[in-house]
């Protein structure tokens, strides 16, 4: 009797084991052509990019060529002595050529960016001091445009580590699209106050403190439909522009260790928000902190 069911028990055990068994060496299977298929995948990938990057350094050299013999030829339809009305179709003609080699070539100034490897020299620094730099550097653009623009600093050092050039060039794109949508606004009717403000803040961050960044604009504010989309590359809602640039800014920004958020609310404005770590204290040093508050959006 005890025999018998020592066999039953082996056969249950060999019954429900060996499918088992089975079931695993299939899904281990399954596991290792999925890994090898994306190991394919993102090798393929690297590939596409490598080439798409030579591609458009191929294709910017050509265009800059294009556009200097443009310009002599502009330069040489004065000397023609033929109709002046003849040589104003044709300068019309050759500024066009011109206009579209410098787009192209900005485009692709954009893409290699964008699509670029991003090495970081990261220095400690005062967030404050990067900031107002790059602030007094923009003042004249913001001045021709008819923007007025200015700064609220946080009262106290926001140390952070950054690679100053990266971060400036997030911030600049920023200031940038933040004033041609207010100058766009203000082209098609909308409100005529342009006021651009960069603020600073320490703030309380899911994983400890953190310096913000407030870029907040007085312009037509960011549909909700269009919200998911802005951060997308080629997404752009201008006429002759890349798409790139906001993408870029968060690219950078999250190569910190950062974020790059907007909140907007139509007909009132839009304020993108970066916020970065702040560098860690060496151990012992004041416990001075200040106030933090938690990250939210802020008003102009």
């Amino acid at each position: 009797m005890g025999s018998g069911v020592f066999v039953a028990g082996v056969v249950v055990g060999l019954a429900v084991s060996i499918p088992l068994g089975w079931w695993t060496l299939a899904r281990s299977l399954r596991r290792a052509r999925l890994a090898e298929r994306r190991a394919r995948d993102a090798q393929r990938m690297a590939e596409i990019g490598a080439m798409t990057s030579g591609l458009a350094h191929e294709i910017k050299n050509p265009l800059s060529s294009i556009g200097l013999n443009a310009q002599l030829l502009a330069e040489q339809v004065g000397e023609l002595g033929i109709d002046p009305e003849e040589a104003a179709r044709l300068n019309r003609r050759v500024g066009a050529l011109r206009r579209e080699a410098d787009r192209l070539r900005d485009i692709l100034g954009d893409f290699l960016r964008f699509a670029g490897q991003i090495r970081l020299e990261r220095r400690a620094a005062d967030l404050n001091a990067v900031v107002d730099e790059l602030a007094e550097f923009y003042l004249p653009q913001a001045e021709q445009s008819g923007v007025r623009l200015r700064t609220d600093l946080a009262a106290q050092p926001l140390e952070v580590d950054v690679d100053a050039t990266h971060f400036k060039q997030a911030l600049l794109n920023l200031l940038i699209n933040a004033t041609q949508a207010m100058t766009r606004a203000a082209e098609e009717g909308g409100a005529a106050a342009k006021e651009l403000i960069v603020r600073t803040e320490r703030r309380r961050g899911p994983d400890g403190p953190v310096a913000a960044v407030h870029i907040i604009d007085t312009g037509p504010g960011i549909p909700a439909d269009r919200l998911p989309k802005i951060f997308t590359p080629y997404f752009t809602t201008k006429a002759g522009g890349s798409g790139l640039g906001l993408p870029t800014s968060r690219r950078l920004i999250e190569e910190h260790g950062g974020r790059l958020e907007v909140y907007s609310e139509v007909g009132r404005g839009s304020d993108f928000q970066i916020t970065l770590p702040l560098r860690a204290k060496p151990s012992g040093a004041s416990a001075d902190r200040g106030p933090e508050e938690p990250i939210a959006p802020a008003t102009p």
